[in-house]
């Protein structure tokens, strides 16, 4: 059955937003989501200003406390610029606060702030993420690891606590664009979260199949090699309210994020034209259009295990509690129907 989720990146576009109220309201929207019967909340990984994510251990663990039955995942780790001992000590003890519902999806991130922040080279991108990888799922499966890389102390007869509460700790790959990363996910056996924040969602077909290709020569049976969808979204009532609602704020987030990276500014347009076609990765609208939408999704990449919608564009938090309401209560239950 898909799970049905959010991820946050706990985004406060602007400065004058009180931090202690953001994060707290976010809190709130966890709490809330898990009530009205949300299978999953995500907090992301930034090292920039206007996010207030750069310790999402932290924010889930308060969470836990505040839920019973939601997963609780980071969205993603920005595992290249971590320790791989300390993210498991991290989500194995959220694991233990939240009586078995933590999870780690492990990726290099969207932005590039944290190799500067944590004295990491950027010319080391993959090799460096390759081998915390490596270690991370070594950890995972022994208590006690001997270990030597080339960017960590080596580890000789470590043994690495608290041990989670369930068996093995979930670990999913998170992915954008390049075939490496899913022959890497497919080969390791590990679930893929695809985070498709633009352009035709089924254009990532051929990779999602090299994917389970990779997979199924490794020996993994299809049912270990689960596909994730990460999407910028948003419902409320009509469709014409959710675009009213979160254009606004795209616009102001994502030309921003173009201007660093020589994009050209967003525009009303092109907004219209991606969010309007059943195979646009956007999933701005109604309950019953973003359902059909999921559909078209679910089909073209082989089957969903889970997919999540992330609002963070300066949309207030009562307008996010209706979202994320319409979501758990109208949205979920046409999608689980339908498939």
């Amino acid at each position: 059955m898909i799970e049905i989720g959010i991820d946050s990146f706990a985004a406060s576009p602007e400065k004058e937003v009180n931090g202690s109220k953001a994060i707290n309201e976010l809190i709130e929207r966890i709490e809330f989501a898990d009530q009205v019967g949300l299978d999953v909340f995500g907090i992301g990984e930034h090292h920039r200003e206007n996010f207030l994510d750069s310790a999402p251990s932290m924010i889930l663990a308060a969470a836990a406390r505040k839920t019973e039955r939601i997963k609780l995942t980071s969205a993603v780790t920005v595992l290249s610029a971590a320790d791989p001992v300390r993210v498991f000590q991290n989500f194995a003890t959220l694991d233990l606060i939240s009586n078995g519902r933590a999870e780690i999806v492990a990726g290099r991130g969207s932005f590039t702030d944290a190799f500067p922040l944590f004295g990491f080279k950027l010319e080391n991108y993959d090799d460096i993420f390759i081998e915390k990888l490596n270690l991370l799922l070594e950890i995972r499966a022994k208590e006690t690891v001997t270990w030597t890389g080339r960017f960590r102390p080596s580890l000789n007869r470590q043994s690495i606590y608290p041990r989670p509460v369930q068996k093995q700790l979930p670990i999913w790959l998170g992915v954008g664009g390049t075939p490496s990363s899913f022959v890497r996910a497919g080969e390791l056996g590990l679930p893929l979260m695809l985070a498709a924040i633009g352009g035709q969602t089924h254009h990532f077909a051929p990779l999602v199949n090299i994917y389970r290709q990779a997979g199924a020569k490794a020996g993994y049976a299809p049912e270990q090699l689960k596909v994730g969808l990460h999407s910028l979204g948003y419902v409320a009532e009509t469709t014409e309210q959710a675009v009213n609602d979160y254009f606004p704020g795209y616009q102001k987030v994502f030309t921003k994020v173009g201007q660093e990276r020589g994009f050209p500014p967003v525009t009303k347009a092109g907004f219209d034209a991606q969010n309007a076609s059943p195979q646009g990765a956007l999933l701005v609208g109604s309950p019953e259009d973003i359902t059909e939408k999921i559909l078209h999704h679910n089909e073209a990449l082989g089957g969903l295990s889970r997919i999540t919608f992330q609002m963070d564009v300066g949309i207030s938090h009562e307008k996010l509690l209706k979202a994320i309401q319409l979501i758990g209560q109208k949205l979920a239950p046409l999608v689980k129907a339908s498939l």
